[in-house]
């Protein structure tokens, strides 16, 4: 299987790199994680080995068992929604938080930081579609919401985040990751840690690059048989 992982890190890597040309950005802007939920313990232990420590979980429970054994092999990402009383389970385990979406999680988050004398990196989850079905603030919220977690020392929000709607076509989703960019490029101004861009998953992370993704979270291209 370790080899089976090496060429489909190498496929999606190279797919990676293809899109980066077609705009002239440098691969080495994108950080490639790999969605782990869908594989256990000793499959998520020959993905790293293979080469990819970049790694997303979206529910902490099924994370816990490759979290407790494989937790220093990897940079977790926690890529789903989180709910405030989950805040003290999950920071101690992952870097980044892909899903700040409201003021009480993020005070969560930092009440808990506080106790863990970290700081906590976290990325601002936007419904940039208008979609009912998905989490995340309105486009015209993001600004308000970055003014008030600026106020919470133990939070550092380095970018934004969002999920484009399921299309056919993955050209259909490019205004939405547009948008984020030309959202993320609006706000930096003022708000200079917006580093990142979390955009794009295995049906569509090509477009995400093209518009300026910095994360793209692959799943089912990697680790699905």
């Amino acid at each position: 299987m370790q080899m089976d992982y090496q060429q489909r890190i190498s496929f999606v890597r190279e797919r990676i790199r293809t899109a980066c040309e077609r705009v002239k950005r440098s691969p080495d802007e994108v950080t490639l994680i790999a969605v782990t939920k869908y594989v256990d313990v000793e499959a998520t232990r020959e993905l790293i080995e293979a080469g990819l420590t970049d790694l997303g979980e979206n529910r902490l429970q099924q994370a816990l068992p490759k979290l407790t054994l494989l937790a220093d092999a990897a940079r977790w990402h926690f890529i789903g929604s989180l709910q405030t009383n989950k805040v003290k389970d999950v920071l101690p385990y992952f870097s980044v938080i892909h899903s700040l979406d409201r003021l009480s999680l993020a005070k969560e988050i930092q009440k808990q930081a506080e106790k863990l004398d970290i700081q906590a990196s976290c990325l601002v989850q936007v419904n940039i579609s208008g979609e009912s079905t998905k989490s995340g603030l309105s486009p015209n919220e993001v600004r308000d919401f970055l003014e008030e977690t600026i106020r919470l020392p133990r939070i550092h929000v380095c970018g934004l985040m969002t999920m484009a709607p399921a299309v056919h076509d993955p050209q259909e989703t490019r205004p939405f990751f547009r948008g984020l960019r030309e959202l993320r490029d609006t706000l930096k101004a003022d708000f200079p840690g917006l580093e990142h861009l979390s955009m794009g998953m295995s049906g569509d992370f090509e477009v995400a690059v093209e518009e300026g993704a910095t994360l793209v979270r692959v799943g089912s291209l990697l680790v699905k048989p």
